[in-house]
């Protein structure tokens, strides 16, 4: 096939790679395109955890007439045992004659795949789309290379970057559309994190509501002191939550959460004198296999966060309106005694969402203020 046709087929398992997004963690989300003499022959994505990976519903989607067809497949196939066999002997078995790779697999237990491949005689390609594919998969590839999720914190604002008033007045800055949006994000991650401030303040529930089979992600607060309320919203609702301190131990045995399901609430202690060393939040958060995080904190932890390098990107809403320099900002920290040391951003997006504005950006050098 020419070079034009692989990226064509590589473009479509992108977006099946997509509509598994949010919902293997910790496995990657990859899509599976099988085409045969120019048109698609089978075809799949990454089922949850357990089920099924891209190739094998791919494989089964196409039958006999995977033989002898090319496998367009978003990340390295892999080659090893888990809770399902190696895609690679599956590809093989299949009788597959070429794949195209677009990104090899950061995981050590399932590298090896493409040499797999090779030596049973499959030409292979790889590297076409590759920084799509690993955009589908950053979260993936963060906690494989660097040990922590990606990190994107969502804020709303007025159009003067105000979060709430000064008595923490704040629903609804953003619109309904804008709402909606965020239920969207929250979705597609693995965890939604807040620190204890926004759970005394609003008693979020934390979920993803967008309809009846939405999954719900680990939930996660940052709480020093363990001050969540045992009555907590968040603590109540369906799915697991995990709790950061550095309370003592005896606090940590007497915390009873009123509705709380047996087993479904864990506390973990982590370093630090009075604050949670968040830095170690994020470490365990990845030992949990938690690829993607999403933000939404005060501008205390927002700060924190920032100032450690922790944020890899940002969502802002903004609305239009004006709340005055008495209202709450989005970010604590600073004063800063030089423009030299402002966070500078690169944006990525810009859109309208409803009435609001949604940027999404990235600071530029995340790690520069640790």
């Amino acid at each position: 096939m020419s070079r034009g046709d692989d990226h064509a087929f590589m473009a479509r398992a992108l977006r099946l790679a997509e509509r598994a997004v949010g919902t293997t963690a910790p496995n990657p989300s990859v899509g599976c395109v099988l085409a045969r003499d120019g048109r698609v022959v089978g075809e799949g994505f990454t089922q949850p955890p357990g089920g099924p990976h891209a190739e094998i519903v791919a494989l089964a989607a196409a039958g006999d007439a995977a033989r002898g067809a090319t496998a367009y497949v978003t990340l390295e196939p892999c080659n090893h045992t888990g809770r399902t066999g190696p895609c690679t002997e599956a590809l093989i078995d299949a009788g597959i004659a070429r794949v195209v790779c677009a990104a090899l697999d950061p995981n050590p237990i399932a590298q090896g795949g493409i040499d797999r491949l090779r030596e049973a005689g499959i030409e292979v390609h790889v590297g076409v789309l590759e920084a799509q594919a690993r955009a589908v998969n950053r979260g993936f590839f963060a906690r494989l290379t660097r040990g922590r999720p990606f990190v994107t914190s969502k804020l709303a604002a007025s159009l003067d970057g105000r979060t709430a008033l000064a008595n923490g007045e704040s629903r609804w800055i953003t619109g309904a559309d804008a709402r909606r949006d965020v239920h969207r994000f929250r979705a597609r991650s693995a965890a939604i994190l807040t620190g204890v401030g926004t759970v005394l303040a609003d008693d979020p529930e934390l979920t993803a509501r967008l309809d009846a089979g939405t999954r719900t992600p680990l939930r996660v607060i940052v709480d020093s002191r363990l001050r969540t309320p045992p009555t907590a919203r968040v603590l109540a609702s369906p799915g697991d939550v995990v709790l950061f301190t550095t309370a003592s131990e005896s606090a940590v045995r007497a915390f009873t959460p009123a509705q709380a399901e047996p087993g479904r609430i864990r506390i973990e202690r982590v370093g630090g004198d009075e604050r949670c060393d968040l830095v170690e939040v994020f470490r365990r958060l990845g030992a949990l296999g938690v690829n993607d995080v999403w933000v939404e904190a005060g501008p205390e932890l927002n700060g924190a966060l920032l100032d450690r390098g922790l944020i890899d990107e940002l969502v802002l809403y903004l609305a239009p309106q004006l709340l005055g320099d008495g209202a709450r900002g989005l970010f604590a920290f600073g004063p800063l005694e030089s423009l030299a040391d402002r966070v500078e951003l690169e944006l990525d997006d810009v859109r309208r969402v409803g009435a609001d504005l949604r940027i999404i950006a990235r600071p530029r050098v995340s790690s520069a203020r640790c």
